[in-house]
This record gives C-alpha cells, structure tokens and sequence, in this order.
C-alpha cells in the first residue's frame, strides 16, 4: 500500500514537471469524462465519443487513456457498486480531479485565444489568388 502511494506521488510530480500538455485523444477522453459526470466508465465513454464524433474506438485504447489520466492526476476513479444487470460485477467509475478540470479550462481559453486571432479574412476562401 505505502508503494503505491509513493509510485502515484512520483508519477504525479513527473506529470507536473512535463506540463499539462494533453494529446488529442487524452483531450477528448478528458471532456467525455466531464460530460458522463459519474457514468464514466471505459465502455460508456467509449459509447460517447462515438455518439458525439462519429469516431471508433478500442475500448482497449479508452482504458489505456483513462490509466494515463488518472497517473497525471486530471482523473480519479472508484468501483460502483455490484449490478444485476453485469452479473454483479462493479463498473470502474471516473470523474475529472481539480487539476483535470483546470486542465480542460486552458485548453479551452487556448484555443479560443489562437482562434480569435484569426484575421476575418483568412476565413474566406478563394481571398487570394497565387501565380505558378
């Protein structure tokens, strides 16, 4: 137990020492646990994420992330309790931690910032003609 702890320590100062950079797919796995609050478990938000985007996923992949999240401390995870419905088996349930909420809040301000600077312009097409 005390090992434990002390590995989830250091991986939490390795995360803060690389930064609070997310990876794409860290960023929508992220904002999917936010949206599913306390229904986030690997299959549902997996389920999600195609829902919203379309997009496939392994579900391999989803818990892949979700380990990752949790190791850079932007989520926390528990077990539900036993339901009829899984044989009595529980469900691993995430939820976004403080520094995963203020992650998503400067990922979002750092888009909006970079897209604001965006000259009106540049968002037209066929603006500007170039000569080969």
């Amino acid at each position: 137990m005390f090992k434990c702890r002390v590995e989830k320590i250091i991986s939490q100062i390795n995360y803060q020492m690389k930064g609070t950079n997310l990876g794409e797919l860290e960023e929508l796995i992220l904002l999917t646990v936010g949206i599913l609050y306390k229904k986030a478990y690997g299959v549902a938000v997996m389920d999600e994420i195609e829902n919203q985007t379309g997009r496939s996923l392994n579900i391999s992949a989803v818990h892949a992330v979700l380990q990752r999240l949790e190791d850079k401390g932007l989520v926390k995870s528990g077990m539900s309790e036993p339901t009829r419905a899984r044989g009595g088996r529980r469900k691993r349930i995430f939820v976004l931690t403080a520094a995963g909420r203020k992650s998503l809040e400067e990922v979002n301000e750092l888009r909006n910032q970079l897209f604001n600077q965006i000259p009106k312009i540049a968002m037209q097409f066929g603006g500007l003609n170039f000569q080969a």
